[in-house]
């Protein structure tokens, strides 16, 4: 007989295998409390210690037991809201992706000029290099087919692509139309280029340059597609 509980995923489970028996009252069923409850909360608060520990020591030195601490968990309840690493690294970079989104929303909502939005959410990473120096690393293991945010990785193009639109350069009205996709491979090729040399040098004022290159790829469709998909009301 399986006691009731939560599966590796962390949702509870109501079903109990085995029949009950006849003589014996049936009680309502009750989900686990404590430490071992699989909330929405308690899950977010596992993936922002997951975030802080893959930051700290990258993904390959980060241990499940580091962050269990962080979220004042035992490593086996951790397991029964995560099955594994690889999962939770799935789940931390969807959290950091969606920390960005509602940075820029909260940006935009201040009237900064569209080309700064996303130099103002880059900020923050390029003033922790040691932080930058990790994520930037994972990024690269990534290209890997076989790593567990392969998919994740190229699945974030697809999101991406839906804030550009085709067009030409702004600066060559002759020259030939960019789609949505070679503007998309362009800044994310300008991003990961600007963080490798703030790292080679960090005395050098890099997210400036992104703003010029923002100014360069975008329309006025771009920003106007940019403001409504990151709108809270999208």
């Amino acid at each position: 007989m399986r006691r009731q509980g939560e599966d590796m995923h962390g949702s509870n489970s109501s079903v109990i295998v085995g029949a009950p028996d006849a003589a014996a009252p049936t009680a309502p069923a009750r989900g686990r409390r404590g430490p071992y409850a699989s909330t929405p909360a308690r899950r977010a608060e596992i993936v922002r210690a997951a975030l802080a520990s893959f930051a700290e020591h990258g993904y390959e030195r980060a241990s499940l037991r580091d962050i269990a601490a962080r979220a004042d968990l035992t490593h086996a309840a951790l397991l029964r809201h995560f099955a594994s690493k690889d999962e939770l690294l799935l789940a931390a970079l969807a959290q950091r992706d969606d920390d960005d989104e509602e940075v820029a929303r909260r940006i935009m909502q201040s009237e900064v000029a569209a080309e700064r939005v996303l130099s103002t959410v880059l900020a923050d990473e390029f003033s922790h290099p040691e932080h930058q120096r990790n994520w930037l690393a994972i990024t690269v293991a990534a290209t890997n087919p076989e790593h567990p945010a392969h998919d994740f990785f190229i699945a974030r193009r697809a999101r991406m692509r839906v804030h550009f639109s085709s067009g030409q350069l702004t600066t060559a009205h002759d020259s030939e139309e960019l789609t949505a996709d070679d503007k998309v491979t362009m800044l994310m090729a300008m991003i990961d280029g600007l963080r490798i040399q703030a790292l080679l040098d960090p005395s050098r004022e890099t997210l400036p340059l992104l703003e010029t290159f923002m100014r360069l790829i975008t329309t006025d469709d771009d920003r106007r597609g940019t403001l409504d998909a990151r709108s809270p009301s999208a």
